[in-house]
């Protein structure tokens, strides 16, 4: 009989290890997200599952076309694009992105503006990003709720940075 229970109690030591450890990678490492909308169009579609690496901003800066998950309100979190650093100077005119005066080319959206050019149609007047914040856009510019809405983000609101999707399987990928 003691055997029985020996083993029972190194079966539920194991188990409480195993929900600690996950809890500790859930909470504080990594976690999952479910991209709501399609402002992140054409990168990332309505209901993709990705995950989110917590970690990478207390070891790294924030740098430009990261995709990152921020607190937007207190009940709702955004997905969007970097798109201007701290102190950096941001201005789109006819559909192009200048940062500190210089064009910047937009990769990610090549391809689309030149199957729909309207669609992605972006213009914002210069303005300085203020330290400690970024200027994050959808990638889906005319139908996204971003910094030109709610103004520049708080380092400090970043969450992380999501660059796995994981959900529909199909669509596996890694995006930077």
């Amino acid at each position: 009989m003691p055997r029985k229970k020996n083993e029972l109690w190194e079966w539920t030591k194991a188990l409480m290890i195993a929900l600690a450890l996950a809890g500790i990678i859930r909470y504080l490492l990594f976690a999952p997200i479910v991209v709501d909308g399609d402002s992140m169009l054409p990168t990332l579609q309505d209901n993709n599952r990705m995950i989110v690496n917590k970690v990478v901003y207390s070891i790294s800066d924030v740098n430009r076309f990261d995709i990152v998950v921020f607190h937007a309100t207190e009940n709702k979190d955004y997905i969007k694009r970097v798109i201007a650093l701290p102190g950096e100077t941001i201005k789109y005119e006819n559909d192009k992105l200048y940062i500190n005066g210089e064009l910047v080319e937009e990769p990610f959206l090549q391809e689309i503006r030149l199957e729909n050019p309207e669609r992605y149609t972006t213009y914002i007047e210069e303005m300085k990003v203020p330290e400690g914040h970024v200027y994050v856009l959808g990638d889906n510019r005319n139908h996204s709720r971003d910094s030109r809405h709610i103004g520049p983000i708080s380092v400090e609101e970043i969450i992380g940075e999501a660059n796995i999707v994981f959900w529909p399987f199909a669509e596996f990928r890694y995006i930077k």
